[in-house]
């Protein structure tokens, strides 16, 4: 039995599609199948219930399902221990590469447990599975985190920035007031690419002040090729998320009263301790971290 068709299991249990399964293996199918037959000759049982129309775990593969998620993650737990030069580090994250991602990784690579790190950009709730199953050695969220089955810890906090379109009244301004924009220009990512992101962003918005309205859809990029059209749209995201796109017609301004979003650590409820709070060292706030939101602001 080989790790392989476990993680190829895991995977579509949690999906219940061999075809989408495929795709987050970035495998084909067939592969998938092939893998998930094996494993049931070498179990001597039927893992899942097939039809043209679903597909849903026998009994025998629900059992199998939870020790197969722990192997995965004490397999995981061996690598992270074994302490070896520059060790591989699955990290799940969002898109954009940030001054905080390029930072922990070099803090990474120099600790006294060398990890290389690999970023895994996937949706938060794949984030959050891919951990649990193993795939994943941690991954990083913005906003709060429920989720049951890993260890959550907040390692920094982020000032949220109101970001326009250069052509905006508010684009000079050095803070803008919620009573400055107009609560249906307001555009956000959809939820579903990030909710812990999004549901914090509204909450944090509403606390302030901040009336109902705008309306959610799409990615980062294409909500600041909205709010760069010079329309009147508007956004709300932290410097680091800004800085991972070439977004040239659109200024972040800070928010009076400031708002802040925290950033969390996630990580296996079977990684040691230790190697958890190197994680957080890595990823915490630091000079040039903390700073990077008025520089943003700034431009």
């Amino acid at each position: 039995m080989e790790l392989r068709a476990l993680r190829y299991f895991v995977t579509v249990a949690e999906e219940l599609h061999f075809g989408r399964a495929a795709e987050r293996l970035d495998i084909v199918q067939p592969a998938v199948s092939h893998q998930i037959a094996r494993l049931e000759r070498d179990l001597g049982t039927r893992l899942f219930d097939r039809s043209p129309r679903h597909v849903r775990l026998t009994p025998a593969g629900e059992r199998v399902l939870e020790a197969a998620r722990e192997t995965l993650a004490a397999a995981a737990r061996v690598r992270v221990v074994a302490g070896e030069p520059a060790a591989h580090l699955r990290i799940g994250v969002a898109s954009g590469l940030t001054p905080r991602l390029e930072r922990a990784a070099q803090l990474l690579l120099d600790g006294d447990r060398p990890a290389q790190a690999s970023l895994v950009d996937l949706p938060v709730a794949a984030r959050l599975a891919a951990v649990r199953s193993g795939e994943l050695d941690l991954a990083l969220v913005r906003g709060p985190v429920e989720a049951d089955g890993v260890r959550v810890v907040r390692a920094w906090s982020e000032p949220l920035l109101a970001v326009v379109s250069e052509e905006h009244p508010a684009a000079g301004s050095p803070a803008v007031r919620p009573a400055d924009l107009d609560p249906a220009a307001l555009r956000l990512p959809a939820r579903e690419e990030d909710p812990a992101w999004h549901d914090a962003v509204v909450a944090a918005w509403h606390g302030a002040g901040g009336g109902p309205g705008g309306r959610s859809g799409g990615s980062v990029l294409t909500v600041l090729i909205e709010v760069g059209s010079g329309h009147g749209a508007w956004t709300v995201l932290t410097a680091e998320q800004l800085s991972g796109f070439a977004a040239r017609r659109v200024r972040a301004r800070p928010l009076d009263p400031p708002l802040s979003i925290d950033g969390h650590i996630v990580a296996s409820l079977r990684t040691p301790p230790v190697c958890v709070s190197s994680f957080v060292r890595a990823f915490t706030d630091s000079p040039d971290t903390a700073s990077a939101g008025s520089a943003s602001a700034s431009a």
